[in-house]
């Protein structure tokens, strides 16, 4: 395993990162998801990704209870707030900042996070006031380092604007070989700021995996297949020129020795500004194979060969 330093934090982290959601507490069951934590430290892997929406409080529960025992600073904890917990709390309030972080701390049955992320901009919240809030965590020493996710542009500068706040270390992004938007300004503005992206669907929701055919069913109880688990999946992703083009990228994959999971992963990976890619797994072997794309080789001309294929089929 490889690890790379998280924008401007003391924090390193691995370059695979263990996510929760749609996963842990919720769609898997207890002991497969205890077994996927075990093994993602076995693998190296130190950093694990939650929040506090994934299955209402479930996923940090469990995750509190896999992480039990093991010395806190062996590992990099994150999570994050933003979407509804109830009918009354959501958003990025100081009030709700303070409320959701106590909450999450308890159910992770720990004293603080590496990382507290805000999950969306709250437009209706003043940056201001939530910038003030987790600075204040920050300084409460409840949380290390703040980050955000699919912020746009123009907000994350505002929030780097805010007058002797806590200043931004991650941003999480969706990025994929079939998702490439963060190039355009959020990867070099957040590079010339220390912000390093932590990318979640690196897979694009596992088309890149390889695992659906062109031509033939979807295979049962996927994603894509999945009423509450495919929101995030794009249609066009499915299509006949994009599925195909995923099986010429196995190809590619299986010259340089590696699963197309493997491949996907080292793609994203090749991005500098990148510190770890978030993959779920609902079983050991798969964190095993997630794990082994840290450090891959692969040569230049294979993953623009990818992207040119991918280019042509959309």
């Amino acid at each position: 395993m490889q690890y790379r330093q998280l924008g401007s934090s003391d924090l390193r982290v691995s370059e695979i990162a263990l996510g929760s959601w749609l996963t842990y507490g919720g769609g898997v069951e207890r002991a497969q998801a205890l077994a996927c934590v075990r093994q993602a430290f076995a693998s190296g892997i130190n950093f694990i990704d939650t929040a506090n929406v994934y299955g209402r409080g479930a996923a940090e529960t469990l995750l509190g209870d896999a992480l039990a025992g093991i010395p806190r600073a062996s590992y990099v904890l994150a999570t994050k707030l933003f979407f509804p917990m109830s009918s009354q709390d959501q958003g990025l309030s100081r009030a709700q900042i303070l409320k959701q972080l106590d909450a999450s701390l308890h159910r992770l049955r720990t004293d603080y996070v590496d990382l507290y992320q805000c999950h969306r901009y709250d437009p209706g919240t003043p940056l201001e006031e939530t910038m003030r809030a987790l600075t204040d965590v920050v300084r409460q020493g409840k949380v290390r380092y703040i980050g955000f996710s699919e912020w746009p542009v123009d907000k994350i500068r505002a929030a780097t604007e805010v007058h002797g706040a806590e200043q931004f270390v991650s941003s999480q992004p969706q990025y994929s070989l079939l998702w490439r938007t963060p190039e355009q300004e959020v990867i070099p503005f957040c590079r010339r700021h220390a912000i390093s992206q932590i990318v979640w669907s690196p897979l694009a929701q596992g088309v890149l995996s390889g695992k659906y055919l062109p031509g033939r069913a979807l295979p049962p109880e996927t994603r894509a297949t999945s009423s509450s688990m495919g929101a995030f999946l794009r249609q066009s992703w499915l299509s006949t020129r994009t599925l195909e083009a995923v099986q010429e990228i196995a190809g590619l994959a299986k010259r340089n020795r590696l699963t197309p999971v493997q491949f996907a992963l080292a793609w994203v990976l090749r991005e500098g500004n990148v510190a770890a890619a978030i993959v779920g797994a609902t079983r050991p072997e798969q964190v095993s194979e997630n794990a082994a794309a840290s450090g891959a080789l692969v040569d230049p001309a294979d993953f623009a060969e990818a992207e040119r294929i991918l280019a042509l089929a959309n």
